[in-house]
């Protein structure tokens, strides 16, 4: 199945505890029903009864808890291709359950940075007890700007400190165990990280900031105590561990996005194919079979990217930063492919996408939600483009990358080292993987790709487009596209996409591109020359009804009444529920 299917999801590729995590956590889902899961949803339930299911079976604990601490630590780890199993499956069932996760992560991420043994061991523990965490960065006043802070922490005489100052939509922050807190020393006005307890009397919980099941808080510190062995990080080093924290953890937002995608297009497809309208059923219309092959070569898409941009982030190292380009766009393209897919099978549904008993009513509401954390588009894409010149001119050899699903400690997303140099990181030739195909949509791509090139060298951005975000959107979506092209094609021997499902996806990408040129055709602060090359990049996708049928036919249709979750629940056999 090239997208999730719980019930026959084959985690193989996993050790076997990992795959027990996987089907124990299907089963809570599928035990718990449809009707309770929306239910809980409708009426913001805080989610108790998945937290204690975690709690129990120690899945946070075993998940995020690096090797070599807590109460089993050789089998704990920090990795990263079973975080992504996690996750996905999570998403599949509803974006609370995985956003818990993800704050936690994040929450945990500069303490895993940190020197400080005390509070590692500490972590450690609370995670072994069922604890959730939370990452206390983004003021209501500032945001996530890490530059501006009103979070401040004083020296005392005694050498102890105080911090004064309040955080804002700061997910768990309800109930974490221990929250890595961002702000500035008052004497040296430094960065400075350190941790605090959400449960202290000095922690005043305001409110909880969105009508949501997950709780993402505004909370206050006055006059909280702080001792040295509180504080985590300091200067240049608390800077780097948010900056990090936030590499390693953008990545799961593209997981999240794909569980969401599956869930609805399932709900869909079992929802158009029984509907009878005008003597024909919904999927029996050229148009609905168009929407649906578009979004399913878009959900394929996605994750085969996603599986590879995992291999880069596992496989990166001092000498190997690539996952730094990688990552950014699992956060900035799947999220926005999420939304195609989404509004496309939306086009389907119609109305019925609004009903409260409707997985897709929490879809629709959800995906909107990703594009706009760990960063927006806007602020990943401004990262993207900094390693365009060397992507394009500057390549380096390295040894090729293997798919990586093996059992081992991903260590060096917690020694990822100083935040810069980003524009000195080299990737290698891209041309590589492209070159492996000769077919008609891929070709028309590639050519589209060269014009690209030409244009960056002949008729480059201005220095004043150089500073107009607006435009240099544009030339990033379009650089977007033949990274995103040629992470999907590495990917695409590994897995044996058919030549058929290829041309499909590239026959899309196409489009995408064109639309992309057009639009700096299109503004006014395009030179003529460049209004040339855009033009040429403007191509028409080429199309085949033989091969889209085949498609319709043997993945998107052969999806019919594959998949619904059963309204009051289920037990499953060969899955164990606790």
């Amino acid at each position: 199945m090239l997208i999730l299917h719980p019930l026959k999801a084959d985690y193989s590729y996993l050790d076997q505890e990992s795959q027990e995590i996987m089907q124990k956590t299907i089963a809570w889902f599928e035990a718990k029903g449809k009707a309770k899961l929306t239910d809980d949803d409708r009426n913001f339930v805080w989610y108790d009864d998945f937290l204690t299911f975690v709690k129990d079976n120690k899945i946070f604990a075993k998940l995020m808890t690096p090797k070599g601490y807590g109460s089993d630590p050789e089998s704990s780890r920090w990795d990263t291709a079973r975080i992504a199993a996690f996750t996905e499956i999570c998403g599949f069932y509803g974006l609370c359950y995985w956003y818990t996760y993800q704050v936690s992560s994040l929450g945990l991420g500069p303490i895993w940075m940190t020197e400080n043994a005390a509070v590692k061991e500490k972590a450690a523990k609370l995670l072994d007890e069922g604890h959730i965490f939370a990452f206390g960065l983004s003021e209501k006043e500032h945001g996530a700007d890490i530059y501006s802070s009103d979070m401040i922490l004083s020296k005392n005489a005694d050498g102890t400190y105080t911090a004064n100052g309040g955080k804002y939509y700061i997910g768990n922050g309800n109930k974490a165990g221990m929250v890595s807190v961002f702000g500035l020393d008052a004497e040296t006005k430094d960065h400075v990280c350190f941790v605090v307890d959400s449960q202290h009397e000095n922690y005043h919980l305001i409110k909880n900031v969105v009508n949501s099941q997950s709780y993402v808080s505004q909370f206050e510190l006055k006059d909280y105590p702080i001792k040295e062995e509180d504080i985590i990080h300091k200067g240049r080093a608390a800077w780097d561990a948010a900056l990090n924290t936030v590499n390693i953890n953008k990545y799961n937002l593209g997981w999240a996005t794909i569980g969401i995608c599956s869930h609805a297009m399932y709900e869909a497809i079992n929802h158009a194919s029984h509907r009878n309208l005008y003597g024909k059923f919904v999927t029996d219309f050229p148009h609905i079979k168009a929407l649906f092959t578009s979004a399913y070569s878009r959900l394929v898409a996605a994750r085969l990217f996603i599986f590879r941009a995992t291999d880069y982030m596992r496989s990166a190292s001092a000498e190997d930063r690539r996952y730094l380009l990688f990552n950014p766009m699992v956060k900035m393209k799947v999220t926005t492919e999420g939304e195609h897919v989404i509004n496309d099978i939306w086009d389907v549904v119609a109305a019925k996408g609004f009903e409260r008993d409707m997985y897709f009513n929490m879809a629709a509401r959800d995906i909107r939600a990703l594009p706009k954390l760990e960063g927006t588009v806007h602020v990943n894409m401004a990262l993207i483009i900094k390693f365009m010149p060397n992507y394009f001119f500057n390549p380096a050899e390295f040894p090729e990358i293997p798919q990586r699903f093996d059992a081992v400690e991903d260590s060096f997303m917690f020694n990822q080292g100083p935040t810069k140099g980003l524009s000195k990181i080299q990737f290698h030739d891209y041309n590589i993987a492209y070159d492996q195909y000769d077919l008609p949509n891929v070709n028309l791509f590639k050519k589209q790709i060269a014009i690209l090139k030409e244009t960056l060298m002949m008729a480059g951005p201005s220095p004043e487009q150089q500073k107009d975000i607006d435009f240099l959107l544009s030339v990033g979506e379009l650089f977007t596209l033949v990274v995103y092209g040629q992470l999907i094609l590495e990917n695409c021997k590994h897995y044996q996409i058919s030549e058929d499902l290829i041309e499909q996806i590239f026959e899309v990408m196409v489009g995408d591109f064109s639309k992309f040129a057009l639009q700096i055709y299109s503004k006014g602060s395009s030179s003529e020359k460049q209004s040339e090359y855009a033009m040429k990049m403007i191509q028409k996708p080429i199309a085949d009804k033989e091969r889209t049928h085949r498609i319709w036919e043997q993945h998107v249709y052969a999806l019919k009444d594959v998949y619904e979750m059963a309204a009051e629940g289920r037990v499953l056999e060969n899955l164990v529920a606790q």
